[in-house]
C-alpha cells in the first residue's frame, strides 16, 4: 500500500513550536495550495490543507517559515478523531510532513 503526499504552497499563517509533556517539538498549520484548473471568468481557487511536523521538522519550520511563505511538503495522509468538549464527535484530517524544504517559487 502506499500512502504519500506531495505538496506545495503558501502558510495561511505563522506557525507556533509546541512541545509535548515527553519534550517532542510539534507544530501544526494550514497551507493554501492553488488549484491548477481555473474556470473562464472566475477567480483561482485554493485548497487549505492542515499539516502536522514533529521534531526537527517543527523546529525547522518555526525558524524558517512566516505567514505568506512557500514551503514544500513531502509526507502521509492521516485521519484521526476525537470527540469535542460539547460531546460530539470530531474528524480531522491531516497530512504529517516527512520531509519540509523552502522553494524559490514567489
Amino acid at each position: 500500500m502506499l500512502n504519500r503526499v506531495v505538496l506545495m504552497g503558501r502558510l495561511t499563517a505563522a506557525p507556533e513550536l509546541k512541545t509535548t509533556s515527553n519534550g517532542i517539538s510539534v507544530t501544526s498549520f494550514t497551507i493554501a495550495v492553488e488549484r491548477n484548473y481555473v474556470k473562464q471568468g472566475e477567480q483561482r481557487q485554493a485548497d487549505f490543507i492542515n499539516i502536522v511536523c514533529w521534531r526537527q521538522q517543527a523546529d525547522f519550520v518555526c525558524r524558517y517559515f512566516g505567514k505568506g511563505s512557500m514551503i514544500a511538503i513531502d509526507g502521509q495522509l492521516q485521519t484521526r478523531s476525537y470527540q469535542a468538549k460539547d460531546g460530539t464527535n470530531r474528524y480531522v484530517t491531516e497530512v504529517v510532513a516527512d520531509q519540509v524544504s523552502t522553494t524559490s517559487v514567489t
